[in-house]
């Protein structure tokens, strides 16, 4: 009896290995194919993020390329609006200061025709004369003097420099009219980094004209 049984088992071990080989052969199969569908989807949904980063930072680039831009150009703006009020400004001084020196030479007309009208009002007596031309002479020297008086330090005095210029010349040391009028060897240094100013060739000339 022990010897027929033996053999039965053997079989049923040896079906037993088999069926755990293939069990475990399958088990292996779709193991390796869950890999590669991990795998496959993986590979999926890292190339939509990898667009989607890219697109990102491609936008950001043009965004902030876009701001750089705009920003560049109202600064643009703003300085052109600086220079123009400055430039304004300039221009009013010199129209306040022309019409100074108009009323100035319209006062001394008014000086001389009123010496002219006394002189021929008066009689031929000499000694009546004298009188007349010390009270007629002082009037247009008293009203004169001050007009002709200068700040030295108002550099928008002199014609074509206005208060932008002026400021950025005090910055740089030319604080005196007499420096642009009979500039040292250090002045004319100074100066020359105002050649590019329009009618800097004249500055001295206007100058020396106001002291």
């Amino acid at each position: 009896m022990g010897k027929k049984a033996k053999p039965s088992v053997d079989k049923v071990v040896t079906k037993v290995n088999k069926e755990f080989e293939k069990a475990s052969s399958q088990i292996e199969g779709l193991f390796n194919d869950a890999l590669k569908q991990f795998d496959h989807l993986q590979q999926q949904v890292q190339e939509p993020v990898r667009k989607l980063l890219k697109e990102v930072d491609d936008l950001r680039e043009r965004e902030m390329k876009r701001f750089n831009d705009e920003f560049e150009r109202r600064m643009g703006e703003f300085r052109e609006l600086q220079e123009s009020i400055l430039d304004r400004l300039g221009v009013a001084a010199k129209s306040t200061e022309k019409k100074a020196k108009q009323a100035k030479k319209e006062l001394e007309s008014s000086a001389k025709k009123a010496t002219k009208q006394a002189k021929a009002k008066s009689p031929a007596s000499p000694k009546k004369a004298t009188p007349a031309k010390k009270k007629a002479t002082p009037s247009p020297r008293a009203s004169a003097k001050p007009a002709k008086a200068t700040d030295k330090s108002d550099l928008t005095a002199i014609k074509g420099i206005g208060p932008a210029t002026a400021k950025k010349m005090k910055d740089a040391g030319i604080t005196s009219i007499d420096q642009i009028a009979n500039p040292s060897a250090a002045d004319q240094e100074k100066l020359e980094a105002f050649s590019s100013a329009k009618g800097f060739d004249q500055f001295s000339t206007e100058a020396k004209k106001l002291l």
